[in-house]
């Protein structure tokens, strides 16, 4: 089965329901970060508080470790890439993606011609 990462823009585009994202709901094997929960924690609770709980209590089997050796990776990634402007949070999760050999899944225009990437609107 194959694998894939949802980034910090999948995990809110499932959550209003895109329909590009759907085959993501079950039936797939999924995994994310601490951090990707961190940023989508951070945006219900702006958007829907009242939720916020529930919504990242359901997402925290499907999250990974970050070990120290993907952080120095995922630097590298983020400084030899400096002109895409990557986000400390997406370099971790591309390359904690790379690292379970798991397609990384967003819309983010950062990654739009990135190796690995199932990019999405």
């Amino acid at each position: 089965m194959e694998l894939y990462f949802l980034d910090t823009y999948a995990l809110f585009e499932l959550f209003k329901g895109n329909d590009g994202y759907k085959r993501f709901e079950k039936g797939v094997a999924v995994i994310t970060t601490r951090l990707n929960l961190m940023e989508f924690y951070y945006i219900l609770l702006r958007i829907n508080a009242a939720n916020a709980d529930h919504y990242y209590g359901n997402l925290l089997n499907f999250v990974v470790d970050i070990s120290d050796e993907v952080i120095k990776k995922a630097m590298g990634l983020r400084f030899a890439s400096r002109a895409k402007e990557l986000s400390y949070v997406d370099a971790v999760g591309y390359t904690v993606a790379l690292e379970k050999n798991a397609n990384f899944v967003t819309g983010d225009e950062q990654f739009k011609d990135m190796e690995n990437v199932d990019f999405i609107k």
